[in-house]
């Protein structure tokens, strides 16, 4: 690739649009959950869907976009599915049921997955100097805090504002915009990179784990409102053979020396293991909590749809202060400070569940919620260096990718187990809601904190440490 030093960060900021509408899409729901069930008359359980079944399209394809990428082109690959991504945004917004809604909202997901993976390709391939490539990931770590805040106050701003449309579709079609402006720049500045077409795809790999993910994640949401039918077990005991079905699949390409979607070798290094659980609970209690706080400040505390999202301003601020921190804190204490952001976590969800009271002042919910934000940012960037941290090299990419998807796979279980608890005790009251709601998301807070204290601390760490002691 020949690209001129100035021109390869201008690629950069095209492509980090990607990532930005991706996490936007995420956080401006939550916050017009309650409008947007309004406006189409859904279900508790069809608007967790809303957010679950997009997850489980974005978990379902992310291997599959980045090798697409390898396949195809990088650029090609963003470009398409940048398209199709404003595509299902409009047909979102234009939808007059919740079944049209679930359905394009899944195939925004899909296409999110293939347009995602290209930019973290496009920072490898452009920045090949170590500390360019380190300011690089660093803006793309800021611009994924930066649109998790942007995502709550618009949601909030658009959810309240009523201009010739309803304010809930206007929600999707802000993605119109931002979509065509970078199509076009993608097509006029954006350099193709070199194609490698030996890359085959697992198309029955993909097939198998599409089903399993739906066949586990749509009971859960949908067996609690129709009251556990048979159906509901059914699915939840299909998912249960498609995944050991799944895994034979994709061990008996791995002997073969075929191209299975993900290489199961990597589930034998215990420290791996670990560490994804330790992802799976929190990205859970992330993703639950992101969804529980946006409704229960509406309706729960009577705040406004434009103050809630108003109020996650603070968290996203203390978030991304944290994450510096912790960057740079965790090559001297290593797992430890994710251990301190454990702690800080629980604190902050504890009160909240017991403070958090219909009269409760806005500086009480605000710090409360910039306590959460803080916290968060000690952990949830480092999970990823945490759970990698042990891999071999050559396993490195296919880590990586099986990291994403089990991330978006636990929102997905996040948003359905805790937030079906949640929405199972609003019938009772909101308050009752919340709580339960909260005692679901502490569970979880405490199994991360387990599985950090058992996974190993890294020999640099271990070498710092003794020095002190000696001293």
């Amino acid at each position: 690739m020949n690209t001129t030093k100035n021109n390869k960060w201008l690629e950069l900021i095209i492509v980090l649009a990607a990532p930005l509408l991706s996490v936007i899409d995420v956080f401006i729901i939550n916050i017009a959950i309650p409008t947007i069930k309004k406006g189409i008359h859904a279900t508790d359980g069809e608007m967790q869907f809303v957010i679950a079944g997009y997850l489980l399209g974005y978990a379902a394809f992310l291997i599959t976009g980045g090798r697409a990428g390898d396949h195809f082109g990088r650029k090609k690959v963003f470009f398409w599915g940048m398209l199709a991504f404003t595509v299902a945004s409009c047909l979102c917004g234009l939808s007059q049921s919740a079944w049209q809604l679930n359905v394009t909202r899944f195939f925004q997901g899909l296409s999110a997955s293939f347009m995602v993976p290209q930019t973290i390709a496009f920072i490898q391939v452009l920045f090949t100097d170590t500390k360019e490539r380190a300011k690089a990931f660093g803006l793309y770590g800021i611009t994924l805090g930066t649109a998790a805040a942007i995502g709550q106050v618009l949601g909030g701003y658009l959810s309240d504002t009523h201009w010739i449309i309803e304010g809930w579709r206007l929600v999707f079609f802000i993605n119109l915009p931002i979509g065509i402006i970078t199509l076009w720049a993608t097509h006029k500045y954006v350099t193709e990179t070199p194609k490698h077409e030996s890359t085959k795809f697992d198309y029955t790999g993909i097939v198998i784990l599409t089903f399993a993910l739906f066949s586990l994640i749509y009971p859960l949401i949908q067996g609690r409102e129709s009251g556990w039918p048979l159906w509901s077990f059914g699915l939840l005991a299909l998912s249960f053979i498609l995944f050991v079905i799944f895994i034979y699949n994709q061990k008996k390409k791995l002997g073969r020396n075929g191209n299975p979607l993900i290489d199961v070798r990597l589930f034998t290094i215990k420290d791996f293991n670990i560490g994804l659980t330790a992802v799976l609970f929190h990205f859970m209690l992330h993703t639950a909590y992101l969804l529980l706080s946006a409704v229960y400040l509406q309706n729960g505390l009577g705040i406004s749809a434009l103050d809630s999202g108003l109020y996650f301003i603070a968290p996203g601020i203390l978030f991304i202060v944290s994450s510096v921190m912790a960057s740079r804190l965790i090559v001297k204490y290593g797992k430890r400070v994710l251990q301190v952001g454990v702690v800080i976590l629980f604190v902050a969800f504890y009160l909240q569940m017991t403070l958090w009271k219909p009269g409760a002042s806005s500086g009480l919910i605000i710090g409360l919620m910039a306590v959460w934000g803080f916290g968060n940012g000690l952990v949830l960037p480092s999970l990823l260096n945490v759970a990698l941290k042990n891999v071999p090299s050559q396993y490195a990419g296919g880590a990586a990718g099986i990291y994403s998807t089990f991330q978006q796979t636990a929102s997905a279980l996040g948003v359905s187990v805790i937030g079906g608890v949640f929405f199972y005790f609003s019938k009772e009251s909101w308050q009752t809601a919340y709580h339960f709601g909260i005692i679901g998301i502490l569970i979880c807070v405490v199994m991360v904190g387990v599985m950090l204290q058992l996974l190993p601390e890294s020999e640099s760490v271990k070498k710092r440490r003794q020095k002190v002691i000696k001293v």
